[in-house]
């Protein structure tokens, strides 16, 4: 019997994808049905309630689900959801389109799912201000009341993508077709929901914690790791394989990275890695949410939450995502909670003094003795060629990175925010 926490909402795994004949039967209707072109952060929300990883959803939000997830953290029915998961689409390839009908949902010439349209809905450029309010302005400096709408909608890809989103909404349930290339692509690496619990199942894994990672594994990821292998049944580097925003790292770099790492500096029967279908959504507090949510439908309670976890800019506090877990409603039903907890831990780095990683509740010393890691501050200094300080990652992972940097033709400036650079510490 399982020792796992069990999926969301209190459905099991509720998975969307088709096979088999089945998929092949609707995949037969799709070619006749209205086509409705999707975004990519919407192909990655829809893999992930076709493979149970976004349970109990199986279709996009209606516009009470949208406004109390905003406003409430719940669903409209009151279990847990801290982000919008909607489907916007063009007013063109929408006016035909009535409550009732099927859609085919295509990506790029793609059928990845059909869905029967049980709503349309808009949202005004005032609704998606208050969305971007909810769900994207934190308590850093970029979201102080006279600045955040001032570099918002330039320096903030969350609300970028909100606020350009199409003229209406559809809501509905959906029958996924496709997978896209992750299985393929990253075959080593991306699991389905039920696959990885299995593999969890068979080591005896109860307590599992995630290291979340949209960023090549510096010694602070190294370090988080493994203060969690030491505290749970294992661990599960847990890498997004989706799209990021420009100047990061590609998912394939990154895999190679972790793999390197995991061989040599690893116990191997402590740590596995995986990977995940969805796209960045740089929601900071709220996604944090979302990624604790999801790891639950994997089979995680744990999910490690160290400083400006998912974040962008200085738009969030610097422990905003640790202690927003403290802020959310709790019903005293396991079907609707959030089951997942954050494994907090402080800010992290190496001391020279200390001689070994630390974090600002371990080490005494001064600012000017610690070496300062973050992603942010290992791209920037990889796209100028910078050297790179001792102790800030490990030489087989910084190879590979170089490479990859080199590789290049053409480069995007990363730029540098307080949290990232130390100037907060």
């Amino acid at each position: 019997m399982s020792k796992l926490v069990p999926p969301h909402g209190g459905k099991g795994l509720v998975c969307s994808l088709l096979e088999g004949s089945a998929r092949a039967d609707e995949l037969k209707k799709a070619a006749g049905l209205p086509k409705v072109e999707i975004s990519a952060r919407v192909k990655g929300d829809l893999i992930m309630m076709g493979i149970g990883g976004f349970s109990p959803l199986n279709g996009f939000m209606t516009k009470a689900d949208w406004k109390s997830v905003c406003d409430k953290f719940t669903l409209a029915d009151g279990t847990f959801w801290p982000v919008p998961v909607v489907l916007d689409a063009s007013k063109a390839e929408t006016d035909a389109v009535k409550v009732g009908d099927e859609v085919a949902l295509m990506r790029k010439g793609e059928v990845y799912a059909t869905m029967k349209v049980t709503e349309k809905f808009s949202l005004t450029a005032a609704e998606k201000k208050w969305e971007c309010e909810k769900i994207y302005k934190g308590a850093g400096e970029d979201s102080g009341d006279a600045k955040f709408w001032t570099i918002a909608e330039a320096d903030h890809p969350g609300v970028k993508m909100v606020m350009e989103q199409k003229e209406v909404c559809l809501a509905g349930p959906v029958k996924v077709l496709s997978e896209g290339d992750y299985p393929q692509k990253y075959k080593d690496v991306y699991k389905r929901p039920a696959e990885l619990r299995a593999e969890l199942d068979k080591r005896g894994w109860a307590t599992v914690a995630a290291l979340q990672l949209r960023n090549p594994m510096h010694r602070s990821h190294e370090y988080l790791a493994k203060i969690a292998v030491e505290v749970c049944d294992g661990v599960v580097i847990h890498s997004l394989i989706g799209n990021l925003k420009p100047g990061d790292i590609p998912a394939e770099v990154r895999v190679k990275a972790i793999d390197t790492l995991v061989e040599k500096y690893f116990v191997k029967q402590n740590v596995i890695q995986a990977g995940y279908p969805l796209d960045m959504r740089y929601a900071g507090p709220r996604e944090a949410l979302l990624h604790a949510l999801f790891r639950q439908n994997y089979g995680m309670n744990r999910l490690i939450v160290g400083r400006d976890h998912a974040g962008v800019g200085d738009f969030y506090g610097m422990f905003e995502a640790q202690d927003i877990f403290d802020r959310i409603p709790v019903t005293g039903d396991k079907a609707k909670d959030l089951l997942c907890q954050p494994l907090k831990i402080d800010w992290t780095f190496y001391c020279k003094k200390c001689d070994g990683m630390a974090s600002l509740r371990t080490c005494p010393h001064e600012k000017e003795d610690r070496v300062i890691l973050s992603g942010t501050k290992l791209r920037k200094m990889l796209s100028d060629g910078s050297e790179i300080p001792d102790h800030f990652g490990r030489e087989e992972v910084l190879v590979i990175l170089r490479a990859y940097y080199a590789s290049l033709t053409e480069k995007v400036e990363v730029k540098m925010q307080g949290a990232a650079s130390g100037a907060k510490m």
